[in-house]
């Protein structure tokens, strides 16, 4: 396995700091906290504004980009949420395709099966326990957080990794079986989000831009170079358009696509998972965000090389303007999406591995007890990252959206849990 040590610790550090400045903020001085946010940045015209209206901009939820013939207003968290995220769900959609698509992928094969299936349990696990308890709480209960049942279905690949390594040890064959659960998780996700949570009212006519943006990017800059160097080694076609144009093209489909989604009224942070396949790539991968990658100079490589700095900002930008959460918005909708989180996921990831690796015949990994898949189960649960994206695009701002934040900053008690089922249950470290 190649270490990957490097961008997780960036990752991890920019995003809880970001995190922990908007806890602290929030709750120090929530007006300023959330004037900060919604700062509106940009107004498709600035006559007719009036205080009135600049005030109610920012002093209530304005983050959002509103079509038609009315004013349209830009703040700092839809620049954030919905426009640069897209960077973010780009390098997680790529690591998906690599895996999915790549002779060698992790997603491949018979070795994926059994983390497949362990997904399953992993999604399913965390939306019953969620709708139970819910249900179970009362009809009033139930309607007001039924909505947020996506939210710990989610796996933070960075911090999962970063803790299954210090609990398994960073040779141990869980460590590799996490990694393809959290892939396949965020694949999920993302598929979850397009469907279920769309950002406006359905357009679905505008995906026809996405598509044509990426199949347009892929014929011209990619097949065409390919196929009128076909029979010459040289490649010069394809040498020219790498060296000449690079990715811009794929910037500009890019745009489209992001545009195209928005219209639709699909997250636009999803907008540039279209355009990835249509991109010149490599015929190998190394795994998720492996350092050995900066060595491969194919076009998609090179572009995730140059996005590896701006979204660590970004990062650090979206925990400082999601986290910022009162303690006193904890409500049942926190320990709904932490009960989810660390109780759906071990119990399902546990129930779903065993049946794909015994009834199923699928197996485990050589070295990796079945024991181990619940110690899997509750690293899992960290869901952070995408389980705050979900619920910011689950709920309209206020009471239960901050409430559904907490459960998911509260998701990082699944560490203790972990080092703690680890002990328990005997884990032999592999150091590798």
């Amino acid at each position: 396995m190649y270490r990957v040590w490097n961008f997780i610790t960036t990752y991890s550090i920019l995003l809880i700091s970001g995190a922990i400045i908007a806890l602290i903020w929030a709750n120090i001085d929530p007006h300023s906290y959330h004037h900060f946010v919604e700062y509106p940045l940009w107004f498709n015209s600035t006559i007719g504004i009036d205080i009135g209206y600049w005030e109610k901009a920012y002093g209530e939820a304005a983050h959002h980009f509103e079509y038609g013939d009315i004013e349209r207003v830009v703040t700092f968290h839809y620049l954030i949420n919905d426009v640069l995220m897209a960077l973010f769900f780009a390098i997680a959609g790529k690591e998906v395709w690599e895996a999915v698509i790549l002779e060698n992928g992790s997603l491949r094969g018979k070795k994926a099966a059994t983390p497949l299936v362990a997904t399953a349990g992993g999604m399913l696990g965390p939306i019953a326990v969620y709708l139970g308890i819910a249900y179970f709480l009362g009809s009033t209960t139930f309607d007001a957080v039924a909505r947020g049942w996506a939210i710990p279905t989610a796996t933070d690949i960075a911090f999962s990794y970063l803790v299954g390594r210090m609990v398994f040890g960073a040779g141990h064959p869980a460590v590799r079986f996490l990694l393809l659960l959290a892939i396949a998780d965020d694949a999920a996700g993302l598929i979850i989000l397009a469907i279920f949570y769309p950002s406006g009212e359905l357009a679905p006519i505008w995906l026809l831009l996405s598509v044509a943006a990426s199949v347009i990017a892929f014929a011209l800059f990619n097949w065409l170079p390919r196929h009128l160097d076909r029979g010459d080694q040289l490649r010069p076609k394809s040498t020219w358009m790498r060296k000449n144009l690079k990715w811009y093209p794929y910037a500009i489909a890019g745009c489209l696509s992001w545009f195209g989604f928005a219209q639709a009224g699909i997250h636009p942070a999803l907008g540039l998972l279209p355009v990835i396949p249509a991109i010149p790539h490599a015929d190998r991968a190394f795994g998720i965000f492996a350092e050995a990658e900066r060595y491969l100079h194919d076009i998609l490589n090179d572009m995730e090389h140059g996005l590896a700095i701006p979204v660590d900002i970004v990062l650090f930008f979206f925990g400082l303007l999601n986290a910022g959460v009162e303690f006193g918005a904890i409500s049942e909708a926190t320990w709904l999406v932490l009960a989810g989180l660390i109780i759906g996921k071990p119990v399902g990831i546990f129930i779903m591995g065993w049946l794909a690796a015994y009834p199923m015949r699928l197996g485990l990994p050589a070295g990796m007890r079945t024991l181990d898949l619940i110690v899997i189960g509750f690293v899992a649960a960290i869901g952070f990252t995408v389980s705050l994206f979900v619920a910011s695009v689950a709920f309209a701002p206020g009471p239960v959206q901050d409430a559904a934040k907490m459960g998911a900053l509260f998701s990082f008690g699944a560490v203790f849990l972990s080092f703690a089922a680890g002990k328990i249950l005997k884990v032999q470290k592999q150091e590798g």
